[in-house]
């Protein structure tokens, strides 16, 4: 996939082509099935396919104080799209300028002169332009101006009740439902950072420990116990995951991620890893003492194991 930051990067001479607009934040199931939709408009039209997003979440800019917290930092985004077999992104700034644009000219500028649009591709509530002022009828209308067709995707609903929806699955991470989750995302909800150093309490223990650094990039999931798999360098490990302040021991950071990776005794520190939830064992607890502490980490890996198995 060829990544296009910003318009100024894209070529004099790119090609026609089947363009989809979004923030497309955890690339979940809505999004493949918007994109699965545009590869196939573009391979039956001899078009490329291009998904338009942007580098941070709209509200960031508009009103920092209601924006969410996304699902996916912005690499994360990019590396997903790409998994998709989309041709192009085109991974637009967004500042008070392009959040300034008048429908109009966002279509005429960017989708029309930049990518020479023949079909657009996006959801029935689709809004755009400063303030949200354009929505799809006034994208057809521009359509029917600059020479491109519309195409209205339906909404993803797996209950047949509500769609799938970046909302909905940080509602379910914040509960620690990551399976639900998965369903909704079409992957594992990943984190990834830097492995750093930490009080090394889970060596003493006998499970030596991963700990990400808290700049880590991807939406963590409720504190608890979890299976799921830390890759390096493209190898994957199961891995028993924690995430909390664990409530045992005094003077430990809010939402530290610390994976124990099974049967292998690694060095890991100053890596860029992942971090992948598949599911969640229990919530965290505050233990007696070190031995029940312990024996529940024993049993907390032999759960792991028949997971993962």
């Amino acid at each position: 996939m060829k990544v296009l930051r910003g318009v100024a990067d894209i070529p004099a001479d790119w090609p026609a082509s089947a363009v989809s607009i979004g923030k497309f934040d955890g690339v979940h199931a809505g999004h493949r099935a918007v994109i699965a939709e545009l590869q196939a408009l573009a391979d039956s039209d001899g078009l490329a396919s291009v998904v338009v997003t942007f580098d941070r979440h709209p509200l960031a800019v508009l009103a920092p104080q209601e924006c969410p917290q996304t699902l996916i930092s912005t690499e994360q985004k990019l590396a997903l799209l790409a998994e998709t077999g989309v041709r192009a992104t085109l991974l637009l700034e967004f500042t008070a300028a392009l959040a300034a644009l008048s429908p109009e000219d966002f279509i005429e500028s960017i989708v029309v002169q930049g990518l020479h649009a023949r079909t657009v591709l996006v959801g029935r509530d689709f809004r755009f332009g400063a303030r949200g002022a354009g929505d799809v009828h006034l994208l057809q209308e521009l359509g029917d101006r600059f020479g491109f067709t519309v195409r209205l995707i339906d909404d993803v609903k797996p209950d047949r009740m509500r769609r799938v929806s970046s909302t909905w699955i940080r509602e379910l991470l914040s509960r620690g439902e990551v399976g639900a989750a998965i369903t909704l995302l079409g992957h594992n909800p990943t984190v990834r950072g830097e492995v750093v150093h930490g009080a090394k309490r889970g060596r003493e223990l006998g499970f030596p420990t991963a700990n990400l650094s808290p700049a880590s990039e991807g939406l963590i999931p409720a504190d608890g116990v979890y299976a799921g798999w830390l890759t390096d360098a493209g190898i994957r490990y199961p891995a028993a995951i924690s995430v909390g302040n664990n409530p045992t021991f005094d003077g430990v950071a809010q939402k530290q991620v610390e994976a124990f990776v099974l049967d292998q005794d690694i060095d890991l520190y100053d890596h860029v890893v992942e971090v992948s939830f598949v599911e969640r064992i229990r919530g965290m607890v505050a233990f007696t003492g070190i031995e029940p502490l312990i024996v529940q980490m024993h049993d907390d890996v032999e759960k792991v194991r028949g997971i993962l198995a």
